[in-house]
Parts: C-alpha cells; structure tokens; sequence
C-alpha cells in the first residue's frame, strides 16, 4: 500500500512539474499577444491622432496610458513565471524527497538555485523585462516628443 501511494505520488509530482514548464510558455504567449496588441495600439494613436481630430494631450495620454496596461501585463506575467519557477523547485524537492525514502538516498540531485542561468525562465524575464525597457526608452526619447 505505501508503495502504491509512493508511486502515485511520484506521478502526481512528475505531471505537475510538466504543467509549470508547459504555464511558462502559455504565459509567454499571452505576453507577446498583448504586448504586441497594445504597442500597435500606441503606434496607430501616434500615427493617426491628427488625422482623428484628437487633441495632442489626449494623444498623449493615451500612449501612456497604453505603455502603462503593457507594463501592467509585462509585471503579471513576470510575477507568474517567478511563481512558477518557485513552485518547480518546490516540486523538484518534494520528488528528491520521496526518492530519498522510496529508492535511495540522493537518488536525485536537488535543483540548485544558483544554476538560475541554466534555467529558460531567467531569460524570458530577460527578455520581457528588456522589451518594456526599450518600449519605454523609445517612447520617451522619439513618441512622445513627436507629439507637439
């Protein structure tokens, strides 16, 4: 019986380690379409706004307000990798624990939070933090000003 539940529970670890590494690339998804979505949103407001009749101050609290939901869904979709990320090591250490008692001790090695330049999801917060960096950056140095 102990050894059926270990078992279970082995299996039980392994499909949810799989889920988190499947959450960050659904996450990484919905970053990129929105992202996307509301950037082109900025550059239409910036390309058509006298065109629309829209008062330049609108025009421009518009952009902004546009680049802040982006770096809104950009912090949420971080905050949600990092959650994940925590809850894989908790995973991971919870399977090394179970195969210490069912198999044999360090059976697994434990995950190493120091080999975080290993891991994918440090370089999709690289790149999500690096993209609302550099829209902001563009905005302020080149949109933002054009609107006079």
């Amino acid at each position: 019986m102990r050894d059926e539940f270990a078992l279970e529970r082995y299996r039980y670890l392994l499909q949810q380690i799989h889920a988190v590494n499947e959450n960050l690339h659904r996450f990484l998804t919905i970053y990129q379409t929105l992202a996307t979505s509301l950037v082109a949103a900025v550059l239409a407001l910036f390309v058509g706004y006298r065109e629309w009749g829209v008062d330049t101050a609108t025009a421009r609290g518009g952009v902004i307000g546009l680049l802040v939901l982006t770096t809104v869904v950009a912090a949420f979709t971080a905050t949600l990798i990092v959650i994940g990320a925590l809850a894989w090591l908790d995973y991971r250490n919870e399977e090394c624990d179970l195969t210490d008692e069912m198999v044999a001790p360090d059976f697994r090695k434990r995950p190493r939070t120091r080999n975080f330049l290993r891991w994918y999801e440090t370089y999709v917060l690289a790149f999500i933090v690096t993209s609302v960096l550099v829209m902001w950056l563009l905005a302020v140095l080149f949109l933002l000003p054009a609107m006079r």
